[in-house]
Formats: C-alpha cells, structure tokens, sequence
C-alpha cells in the first residue's frame, strides 16, 4: 500500500513538472502561432503579434488571480470597527 502511494506521488509530481513550460518553448509556440497567422518573421507586424500573444497571456494571468482573489490574498478582515479595513496587503479607510 505504501508503495503504490509513494508510486501515485512521484507520477502526479512528473505529471505537474512535464506541464511546465520554459521561456523558449513559449517563445517557439508564439513564434510558430504569428508565423500561422500569416506574419512574416523579422517585420514589426510580426513583433506586435509576438508582443499581443506575451499581453493576452498576461492578461489572462490576471484574470486568473483576480478571480481566485479570496484564495490568493485571503479574505477581507475588518479591524477596529467601520472606517478601516485590511484587503490585498494594505489597510485603507
């Protein structure tokens, strides 16, 4: 049983780190989506489409975060009555 767990652990870990893309595997993966959608490599059309592909997935990064918002920063915590509260690493009023 330990071994089949211990199996089970290490084949979800290869699993997770296979995903990982490097910076070169984007590059190439943008590089091969401009190049499909008809851009010439070396043109400034080209670079604007390498530079929306790094925007949109930033932009989706975002979206991402902000819509796990609670999971990543924890809910709202009111202190010291109305006026002051503590939301995403700052207090405000």
């Amino acid at each position: 049983m330990r071994i089949a767990a211990s199996a089970l652990s290490l084949l979800a870990i290869m699993l997770a780190l296979s995903s990982c893309q490097t910076a070169e595997e984007i590059r190439a993966a943008d590089a091969s989506r401009c190049s499909g959608y008809g851009f010439k490599p070396g043109t400034q059309n080209f670079a604007n489409c390498l530079m929306n592909q790094d925007l949109s997935r930033r932009a989706d990064q975002r979206a991402f975060m902000e819509s796990n918002d609670d999971f990543f920063w924890g809910p709202t915590v009111v202190v010291g009555g109305p006026g002051y509260y503590y939301h995403r690493g700052y207090w405000r009023h």
